[in-house]
């Protein structure tokens, strides 16, 4: 059983390896997209909690950017539902109500059963083994308690079965809304107990997946999804 903290995931994403982390600065080559996926990670980690309001200057030093490329990316982040505009007060990360929290869950389940079933009709030999690859480098960050990379193996992994769908118009609105809930799915899994399950409900996926078990793998998804709605739920009226 791993026991992971809200600070350590913090620490490790203020702090990241050479490679790519939140507090690098970033390259000048499509600079604003670069910005809005760090902030997205940011927000995922809960280095940018909801309800906060966010420090241009502060962010600017941070990313090593400017204020023009960081107010695009805010822009495009408002789009996407992660954060609020504020007429003459800048702009905050978004908080979801308990309502939106279960009706975006019931959606994104919907939308991830839906892919399951499809991939197995569709996926190819090789999607399979780069599936279980990544799967293999989740399980390795699960054992060194490392759950940034157990997130971003696990969403990765999410991303390919949904690829596998051939399905753009499904991947769209799955993409969409899989965002708006990606910071309350990896607080999720902060209690081992509810980490420990999550690694049980992969392999029984990958197992239907290996099958071709569009089925087995369409009610595994849902369940997974529904799963981690009740414990977001948990975890918001705790902290209320």
């Amino acid at each position: 059983m791993h026991s992971v903290t809200l600070n350590a995931v913090r620490e490790h994403a203020m702090h990241p390896p050479p490679d790519g982390g939140a507090a690098q600065p970033i390259s000048r080559q499509a600079l604003h997209h670069a910005v809005m996926d760090r902030l997205r990670r940011m927000i995922a980690e809960g280095i940018l909690p909801p309800g906060e309001h966010l420090n241009e200057r502060a962010l600017c030093e941070q990313l090593g950017v400017s204020r023009t490329p960081l107010r695009e990316a805010l822009k495009m982040l408002a789009v996407e539902q992660l954060i609020e505009l504020l007429p003459n007060r800048g702009a905050r990360v978004v908080t979801l109500s308990a309502r939106d929290i279960a009706d975006a869950f019931e959606l994104l389940s919907g939308l991830e059963a839906l892919a399951g079933e499809l991939a197995c009709e569709r996926i190819t030999q090789a999607e399979i083994d780069e599936i279980q690859a990544l799967h293999s480098a989740m399980d390795a960050c699960h054992a060194n308690g490392d759950l940034s990379g157990y997130f971003d193996c696990n969403q990765r992994i999410h991303d390919r079965i949904n690829a596998a769908a051939r399905n753009p118009a499904l991947t769209q609105m799955y993409q969409s809304v899989n965002r708006r809930l990606q910071a309350l799915r990896f607080r999720s899994n902060l209690h081992a107990g509810k980490w420990e399950q999550a690694i049980e409900e992969h392999v029984a996926m990958l197992r239907a997946l290996r099958q071709r078990d569009g089925g087995a793998l369409s009610r595994l998804l849902r369940g997974h999804l529904m799963a981690k709605c009740a414990t977001v739920l948990a975890n918001v009226r705790a902290a209320a």
